[in-house]
């Protein structure tokens, strides 16, 4: 059934993509198949039931994680054990990476297939379901790999003390017909092996009841060797950028920032203001574009212009004389300011620049970006990830995905537009449109009379119809604080028995002032908060957290406080005239408003030195990283 398997995995509906992770494909599968081949007691053949050809499959499955199993202990005991002697602890890791953490979650994962199968393995499924986030750290073998091979290969030809060891170690595994670094290869070729295991199963398994399970544990086996495939890809992508970022001169920022290298090469590029064509070498990254001048081996950095503030358009004005370099295209500021052409040798390298370009531009901003009142943006999730709406994992390891810095949701790209509406997207929707200040209304589409209880709070109950003023709404909480108009009475209730009030539109020219307005429902907002400690809370946050604090004894009202780099920066909100901003140029009618607009365009708008969007509200991060440390492993 193995090589029946191994057969049909070109035919899987993820192609080939899937294996992109295991080196040397073709003799990795041999070493796999001479190590876990198992003697089925009775080998599919003509005639045979459905049920027959599922209990082989079953049968397949237990004997090969078994002998699996058997091999991982194999490596620590004749190989990890004694090569302790001889290795450093630094030169262990890095040869046999987390095989020791591997070797505990297969003790646990084929206990758990032997407990199904003793009573017939209709649970299987679940527990592979069960076992999926315990086999990610799949990931870090995957990942680390090659690095493991290319120090015991330079260790094997620099230390006789470590080669004759190894060559000991080696005749006690199956007679020294295997070598470690083919042993090494066999846990990578084993964790992509499960989905097609699964797929079979499942096909001999049309008219059972746990049908439906084993689609899901065959769906997760493949979002799992996708994730492991995206991990090792990502591991190659950062040596790449680490190589372009050592060879840039004078360039003060980390390249990984900038997502994922598109596309380089020599091009020739001119401003829009001083129209003289430069041959310039340009990195194109998601987020941004890097000019720069060749010096030798290096390049001198000349400029890095962020696609989020440009949009590309083609210049059709070809005049096909190649030594000119006429293939052109533009890149315009969307506020008016420089802008710049670039100019190509062939129609063909115009064509895949274009094309880069236009990938990369999607990627920062998708269509569906602010779909359901989300505001999505491309994010680095520091741990692992499932989409809120499709649940497979946000695949690698930097700028997996998409976050709402509202509501905290993460997302693929793909997913964006079915995620389900963001809670505080529509706070802030409903807020825009309130007629009188005070915070948002509700009302109640269920009754209410404290049970289920708020844990350690006052009971809020109402009745169907009631309004109640929303105090505080966490998006996570099942819990939200607020006061029934009619009695004034505060207290907590259930947030799902509650929906937004329909409101009157404005009327115009008629806006509350902000000192009339609870802001206390919203992620940013802080409250009364002095200077200092607003510095203690936000120095411990990633670069680009922010959050809106009270002012009470100083003429502004408000503050605006982010981290930027390794610093706090405080920025005065000025309240005149019935309007809100922070710099005359650009007014707004209130502060959510202002919040909503420099949540995607940067502060360098007005502060030059500032060159950040308020990204991530404290109280979001806050959550993630208590969510972080609750994390069940």
């Amino acid at each position: 059934i193995t090589k029946s398997l191994s057969s049909r995995s070109s035919e899987h509906d993820l192609g080939e993509d899937i294996y992109d992770c295991v080196p040397c494909e073709d003799e990795g599968d041999d070493i796999y198949e001479d190590i876990i081949r198992v003697e089925v007691q009775q080998p599919m053949k003509m005639g045979m039931t459905e049920d027959d050809k599922r209990n082989c499959c079953l049968l397949e499955i237990q004997e090969t994680e078994a002998k699996y199993y058997k091999t991982l202990e194999d490596i620590e005991k004749n190989y990890m054990n004694p090569l302790r002697l001889v290795l450093t602890p630094q030169d262990m890791e890095a040869i046999f990476i987390n095989l020791e953490d591997l070797i505990k979650v297969h003790f646990s994962f084929l206990r758990a297939i032997d407990v199904s199968m003793m009573s017939g393995g209709s649970s299987l499924a679940k527990v592979f379901l069960e076992f999926k986030e315990r086999l990610l750290i799949y990931g870090k073998y995957c990942s680390h790999m090659e690095y493991a091979q290319n120090t015991l290969n330079h260790l094997l030809a620099n230390r006789e003390d470590v080669r004759q060891k190894v060559e000991e170690c080696t005749l006690k595994v199956q007679d020294g017909k295997f070598k470690l670094q083919d042993l090494l290869v066999v846990p990578m070729q084993r964790v992509l092996k499960y989905h097609l295991l699964l797929k079979e199963l499942l096909s001999h398994s049309s008219d059972r009841p746990e049908k439906q399970q084993l689609k899901e544990a065959l769906e997760a086996m493949q979002d799992l060797a996708m994730y492991i495939n995206e991990v090792k890809r990502d591991k190659e992508t950062l040596k790449k950028i680490s190589e372009f970022q050592s060879s840039i001169e004078n360039l003060q920022v980390k390249l990984e920032e900038f997502g994922r290298p598109k596309i380089d090469g020599e091009l020739k590029v001119r401003s829009i203001v001083n129209h003289t064509k430069q041959d310039r070498y340009l990195f194109l990254f998601d987020k941004v574009v890097i000019v720069c001048k060749r010096k030798g081996y290096n390049y001198e950095l000349k400029e890095i212009i962020e696609l989020l503030f440009h949009k590309m358009t083609d210049d059709p004005m070809n005049n096909k004389d190649i030594k000119k370099w006429s293939y052109g295209f533009y890149l315009i500021h969307l506020q008016g300011k420089q802008g710049f052409q670039f100019f190509c040798k062939t129609e063909e390298m115009k064509r895949k620049w274009m094309e880069q370009f236009e990938m990369a531009m999607s990627n920062i901003k998708p269509e569906k970006a602010n779909a359901n009142h989300h505001n999505f943006q491309m994010y680095t999730f520091e741990k692992t990830t499932n989409c809120k709406a499709c649940r497979m994992f946000l695949r690698g390891t930097f700028y997996q995905g998409y976050l709402c810095p509202k509501c905290g949701a993460g997302a693929h790209k793909e997913c964006l537009e079915i995620i389900p509406p963001c809670k505080i997207g529509e706070l802030l929707h409903i807020m825009s449109s309130l007629c009188q200040g005070d915070g948002p209304k509700m009302v109640a589409v269920q009754n209410y009379h404290g049970n289920p209880a708020p844990p350690g709070k006052p009971v809020l109950t109402f009745q169907i119809g009631d309004v109640i003023e929303l105090l505080r709404g966490d998006p996570d909480s099942p819990w939200w604080e607020g006061r029934l108009l009619q009695t004034k009475k505060s207290g907590y209730f259930p947030s799902s028995s509650v929906k937004p009030c329909p409101v009157d539109a404005r009327p115009p020219n008629s806006r509350p002032p902000s000192r009339e307005i609870d802001y206390t429902a919203y992620p940013w907002f802080a409250g009364n908060m002095e200077r200092q400690q607003t510095d203690n809370l936000l120095k411990s946050h990633v670069s680009g957290t922010y959050l809106i604090r009270e002012r009470p004894a100083e003429a502004e009202r408000f503050a605006i406080s982010i981290k930027f780099n390794e610093e706090v920066k405080h920025i005065k909100v000025v309240e005149k005239d019935n309007w809100i901003h922070i710099t005359e140029a650009k007014k707004f009618e209130s502060l959510l408003e202002l919040v909503e607009y420099y949540q995607s365009h940067s502060l360098k708008e007005s502060f030059k030195q500032l060159d950040t969007t308020l990204k991530y509200p404290y109280k979001s991060r806050e959550r993630s990283t208590s969510r972080t440390f609750t994390r069940s492993p």
